[in-house]
């Protein structure tokens, strides 16, 4: 087993927003990003003030490239969750956000360095070529390939941690 100084530097990091989990579920939303993550991890919960009897949390992650995608697939799959996992981009990779919902399920983006969604020139020209000339059409095609759904419903929730302590970074890059 390779020393602790001799283990690779992780090469992404990102963030798990648990919005609002029912508190029984608590503990295994814990398991599961641990496990993706390969340690233990602890949450620090608060009560969602939007839901009654829901917590939220924030934790902030380092791993492989790719650790984000095993984050939301290890959430997924619990009806009662509303969550996002963002992976920031690296040296040679993209960065991706992932949204759950109870009602819409699973929403995945590409993310530039700023934490834009990215839209592919494909998925831009099927929008078109199934708008055709009709510009409501087209609008609905980009709000769909944006997660704007998922926006919307998760917003509410987004904005219950307004109050939550700030955390200075006095370290980037």
């Amino acid at each position: 087993m390779a020393s602790p100084a001799a283990r690779q530097a992780p090469t992404a990091r990102g963030v798990v927003y648990v919005h609002s989990s029912p508190r029984a579920l608590c503990p295994h939303v814990e398991w599961a990003t641990g496990r993706a993550l390969g340690r233990a991890v602890n949450f620090s919960w608060v009560d969602q003030p939007v839901l009654k009897g829901a917590q939220r949390a924030e934790f902030y992650w380092e791993g492989d490239s790719g650790t984000g995608a095993a984050i939301a697939s290890a959430l997924h799959g619990w009806e009662h969750l509303r969550y996002e996992v963002t992976e920031d981009p690296g040296p040679g990779t993209d960065g991706g956000r992932w949204m759950h919902t109870p009602d819409l399920g699973v929403f995945f983006a590409q993310t530039d360095s700023a934490g834009n969604v990215v839209i592919s020139e494909d998925r831009i020209r099927a929008a078109m070529e199934n708008a055709g000339l009709n510009a409501i059409d087209l609008h609905n095609q980009l709000r769909l390939a944006l997660g704007q759904a998922w926006d919307d419903e998760l917003d509410v929730f987004r904005h219950a941690s307004d109050d939550a302590a700030v955390i200075w970074l006095h370290k980037v890059g």
